[in-house]
């Protein structure tokens, strides 16, 4: 899944995308609340990581912006601000949850999976499809008990599509939850993706059907 990081200071953004990239998300940056604002108003992305003290306009000014486009999109608010006044402020301007400075990554990393659990429509870390699971913790993938062998590119694709059974799924839509701004993903390497992960399923009962110039569907089991 795709992770917007707003912070300003730029050791602990290098490092928390660092660390957040090996676990399997594509993260954007950026460092002030302009950039902010302007990204959750023309990108797509499954979570908003805000801190509160950006430069040039405030995180709580981006996060009242954001609501007021009716943009739904989980914002988690890390912020080294922890008064309880200010806490309240950004759950009530619609923050989804808030974490204070410093913080443990762990901790903050089960933030994230919750958060983006509970957009896609989940409730609990694994996930199920008849005979098909995905763990969201450990980001791997069994079918009837047995692990799969999948690229972290293949992971990152089955789990678009899962969070999105039984519905259709363009290619546009895989690049955007897939990569980060400036990564060049050709349309070609997502069917590359595809075809890869439907001939690892497909013989186990797993049918990934495609529409012919409009994307993919991950089919739900017929009962």
């Amino acid at each position: 899944m795709r992770i917007l990081l707003a912070e300003d200071d730029s050791v602990l953004a290098n490092g928390l995308s660092r660390a957040l990239r090996e676990v399997g998300y594509a993260v954007d940056v950026v460092f002030d609340g302009h950039q902010a604002d302007a990204a959750m108003s023309t990108q797509e992305c499954d979570l908003l990581i805000l801190d509160l003290g950006l430069p040039k306009l405030s995180g709580l000014e981006v996060l009242r912006r954001a609501r007021a486009r009716n943009n739904h999109t989980p914002i988690l608010i890390l912020t080294a601000a922890d008064s309880v006044e200010q806490r309240v402020q950004g759950l009530d301007f619609g923050a989804d949850d808030y974490m204070a400075k410093p913080f443990s990554l762990s901790e903050l990393q089960a933030r994230v999976r919750a958060l983006t659990r509970r957009q896609a429509g989940f409730d609990q870390s694994r996930l199920t499809l008849g005979p098909l699971s995905f763990d969201q913790v450990s980001r791997s993938a069994h079918v009837n008990d047995q692990l799969l062998d999948l690229s972290a590119r293949e992971i990152g694709v089955l789990e678009v599509l899962f969070s999105r059974a039984g519905r259709l799924v363009s290619k546009e839509q895989i690049l955007d939850h897939l990569c980060e701004w400036g990564e060049e993903v050709s349309h070609n390497a997502i069917e590359v993706y595809v075809h890869r992960l439907r001939k690892k399923l497909e013989p186990l009962g797993i049918v990934i059907s495609t529409i012919r110039g409009l994307g993919y569907c991950l089919e739900k089991p017929k009962t």
